[in-house]
This record gives structure tokens, C-alpha cells and sequence, in this order.
């Protein structure tokens, strides 16, 4: 497929699915600030809100989700840090949910550092979500996740998904893990998808300006693909091919322990990652 298709077009979820916080919803108009303020962070011309479940474990994992002013910050350089820290004994990832609900549109994440030697329990988000919308459609997900799910031999940590998805080893044409060269996710590099009605493509690429670095990897996913069911604590949502967006649905970024792995990180250390921007365009 050809490169200027994908730009314009444009998991499996973790083995256990958890449901996830359900943050106040609350519109905003997008502003150019940037600032932690409380449970509220603004990124990208966007309000967020702080995921926070300090002395209950929530999905997905299940997870600790800090609240602590040092764990989700902006940089001078207008960059968001997320942490997984040791805080009381406890591990705690972490997890922004935006404020402004979203729907069809292209999604797009910067990102700056090293996602090829993760230690193997560590995954990183990059979603939409809707609380609302599980029985009808699966809770409006669409993935892109850097992870290496357990297996610290497998050089390759990217995955594109669209939900529903179940387990490792079901419903494998619902996912696409590429095989990319080396270093391709070290530096600064760029993630997005397009979400339709009737088709959804993912683009991934060097460099921070949409279009122009080396293509890393793209996949697309349309209504030719058979219809499937999501399950979760015995519940089980109607047949669907692609999710469409609620009146709820809106982005989210974590980074989390997959706890069934090990409840810490393997390497016995704190985590970061650097988001450089976010950007949204609606269809």
C-alpha cells in the first residue's frame, strides 16, 4: 500500500481485561498551556485528567495508579513524563485520561527514548476508551501498545489492536506486531491511527513531523474481517467488526505493570517514558 494512502486513511488487549477508571467527563476548549495542577494536567492545548486508585487496584493489570505530583509531569520543554514508581511499598503506574471527548479522527503520539529493551511486563498505551459503550462496542477501543508481553527475548515491543480482542490467542487478525529494523523505536518516533466507520489504519514512523520520517511500520483493518464478541466477568458485548466512538469516548495514555508477569518490574527499577506531543483531528 502506498505511503500517501496510509497517511491519509490513516492487541491483543493485555491477556486479563480490566475495566477501566471512569474519570469525570467534562468538556474543554483546547488552550496552550501546559501545567500539573492537582488530578488535572494540560498537554497538547489539552486538559486531562489524572487516573487515581492508590489503595485499590484497577485495571488494566491490575494496577496501582499514582496520584503523586512527581509521577506525571510536564518538562520545560512542554513533554509529559509518566513513571511507574515504588511508593508505601506499592508499585504504581500511571494513567491520563482527556477531558474533551473524541470520536472518529486521526490520532497521533510522539514519542522520545528507548521502547525496544523495555523489561518485559512493562506496556505502554496509547488508546481510546469509552466506560459506556462495552455491550455494544467493546468500549470504543482502538490500541496502539509498546510492550513485549512476557516474552523478554522478542525484540519486537509494537502492536496495533482493534477491539474486542481475547487473550494471547484468540481472535490473532484483530492485532498486528511488525517486525521493524533495530533502533526504529529508539530516538524520537511517531505513532497514529485513523479510526473510521468502516476502516482503521495505523502509521509509525522516525521523526516527529506526521508524513515526512521513515515509515516504520502501518497496518489497516476493515469490514472484511469477521465480527467478534468481548467478554468480560462473564458478560459478554454484541458481534462487532469495528467499534464506533460513544458520546463518552476520549484518549488515554498508560503505562502499567502486567502484574501475571511479575507484580514489579522485572529489572527491579522505576520506569519513565516521554510523550512529546498529541495530537487529534476529527473527521
Amino acid at each position: 500500500m502506498k505511503l500517501k494512502y496510509i497517511i491519509i486513511a490513516i492487541l491483543v488487549i493485555a491477556p486479563l481485561a480490566c475495566k477501566q477508571s471512569d474519570p469525570p467527563v467534562k468538556q474543554t476548549t483546547p488552550v496552550d498551556i501546559s501545567a500539573r495542577v492537582g488530578d488535572s494536567i494540560r498537554f497538547s492545548g489539552l486538559d486531562w485528567t489524572v487516573k487515581v486508585h492508590e489503595t485499590q487496584q484497577w485495571g488494566p493489570g491490575p494496577n496501582y495508579f499514582s496520584g503523586h505530583e512527581d509521577d506525571i509531569t510536564i518538562d520545560q520543554n512542554g513533554y509529559m513524563h509518566l513513571k511507574i514508581v515504588q511508593r508505601n511499598n506499592k508499585w504504581m503506574s500511571t494513567e491520563v485520561v482527556s477531558d474533551l471527548n473524541l470520536g472518529y479522527g486521526t490520532y497521533t503520539w510522539t514519542l522520545e527514548g528507548d521502547y525496544e529493551t523495555i523489561p518485559e511486563n512493562i506496556v505502554l498505551g496509547l488508546f481510546t476508551w469509552d466506560n459506556n459503550t462495552f455491550a455494544t462496542q467493546a468500549n470504543s477501543e482502538v490500541d496502539i501498545e509498546i510492550s513485549k508481553w512476557g516474552d523478554k527475548s522478542d525484540p519486537y515491543t509494537l502492536q496495533y489492536g482493534v477491539q474486542p480482542i481475547l487473550f494471547s490467542t484468540l481472535f490473532p487478525e484483530r492485532r498486528f506486531r511488525p517486525q521493524y529494523s533495530f533502533g526504529d523505536l529508539k530516538g524520537v518516533h511517531t505513532h497514529a491511527f485513523t479510526w473510521t466507520d468502516s476502516l482503521i489504519s495505523w502509521v509509525s514512523y522516525s521523526g516527529d513531523i506526521f508524513g515526512q520520517g521513515k515509515v516504520i511500520s502501518s497496518w489497516t483493518f476493515d469490514l472484511n474481517n469477521p465480527s467478534r464478541v468481548k467478554e468480560e466477568n462473564g458478560n459478554r458485548s454484541a458481534p462487532i467488526i469495528i467499534p464506533k466512538p460513544g458520546a463518552t469516548t476520549n484518549a488515554r495514555m498508560n503505562l502499567w505493570i502486567a502484574p501475571w508477569i511479575n507484580p514489579a518490574p522485572t529489572d527491579g527499577k522505576e520506569q519513565e517514558i516521554i510523550i512529546r506531543k498529541f495530537t487529534y483531528n476529527p473527521l
